[in-house]
């Protein structure tokens, strides 16, 4: 079992993570990957991600992959850095500033439980090229294993988020805390995770925790080994939220030859109250073109926004629910 202990300060500072965390899927869908699975969702994505794979240039990146990210166990911390709450990018530079006292470390560990490839010992040993190379694998695997899947893995995660929102306007942050049953406890100031494979206790030290919802994590939530990193529980949404019926479908695609795709994509990323930065952040648009785009959505009524300091909140009007919902 892992146990989270909070104090009060911890409680104030816990937080979702504002989006679906793309190294963190990287991750946990490489320990999906070698493993049949029983849900149809994943079996139909692994069938297909493997035939992608068998392209001799991708082979050595992904045995390296495969290796670090075992389906069971430990797997390497540095391998999911906090800076990938930024993105992508962010998190493969940080990849690449790993110290090599953590990368030996790490990898020291990993190796301790299974056999590393050769090119394993550049890696621990922090060369450059090992680095570059590693982030390498991980951008191409992204992008065939996940690139295609990603609006789905979205899509379920915004559905997670607009989940926990309402537990926290309902209950506060415990009632966030104690929304994430059954895999999860809440018990008076401790989360308790029943099903963890090891014996761990986790003192959070005012630090507050960030809870990072994920479409391929599996049935229990992922902590980080070493305490002295910021602490993240990473925890399964319901991947049905990520799927579209055929006629949701048709009614989006109607939706954007109406109101163009970015513009259409704004609207329903508003169902649920969206700020001007998350419009950005989830559409991979600039922040000056999701106010543009709420500004024309606002104007034409079906959008209303209201400034909070320095952040603006923008909701749907009755008119922008009922053409959101056509």
């Amino acid at each position: 079992m892992l146990k989270i202990h909070f104090s009060g300060e911890d409680i104030l500072r816990t937080r979702v993570a504002p989006a679906a965390d793309p190294v963190w899927e990287v991750v946990l869908s490489l320990h999906l990957l070698p493993e049949r699975s029983r849900d149809p969702l994943l079996s139909g994505w692994r069938r297909e991600v493997m035939r992608d794979l068998r392209r001799p240039e991708d082979a050595d990146g992904l045995r390296l992959l495969l290796a670090l990210n075992p389906p069971r166990g430990y797997f390497p911390d540095f391998l999911t850095p906090y800076e990938s709450v930024d993105g992508f990018e962010a998190g493969m530079e940080a990849v690449r500033r790993t110290p090599v006292p953590l990368l030996h470390r790490d990898l020291t560990l990993l190796a301790n439980a299974r056999s590393l490839p050769a090119d394993a010992s550049a890696l621990a040993r922090g060369e450059p090229d090992a680095l570059e190379h590693l982030t390498a694998a991980m951008g191409r695997y992204r992008e065939l294993a996940l690139r295609p899947y990603w609006p789905r893995v979205q899509a379920a995660v915004e559905a997670d988020r607009a989940r926990r929102a309402r537990a926290v306007l309902d209950g506060g942050v415990e009632g966030l805390l104690t929304s994430l049953r059954p895999g999860v406890r809440w018990n008076s100031g401790t989360l308790e995770i029943p099903g963890y494979p090891s014996s761990r206790e986790l003192h959070l030290q005012g630090r507050g925790l960030l809870l990072v919802p994920s479409f391929f994590c599996a049935d229990t939530p992922v902590a980080l080994l070493d305490p002295t990193l910021p602490p993240v529980l990473v925890y399964p949404v319901d991947r049905l939220g990520g799927l579209a019926p055929e006629e949701a479908k048709k009614s989006e695609a109607a939706l954007a030859a109406l109101l163009g795709r970015t513009r259409a994509a704004v609207l329903a990323a508003s169902d649920d109250g969206c700020s001007t930065g998350e419009l950005a952040r989830r559409l991979h648009i600039s922040p000056a073109a999701a106010s543009q785009h709420a500004t024309v959505l606002r104007n034409a009524g079906l959008l209303v926004s209201h400034r909070d300091r320095n952040t603006v909140l923008h909701t749907l009007t009755p008119l922008g629910r009922a053409v959101l919902n056509t």
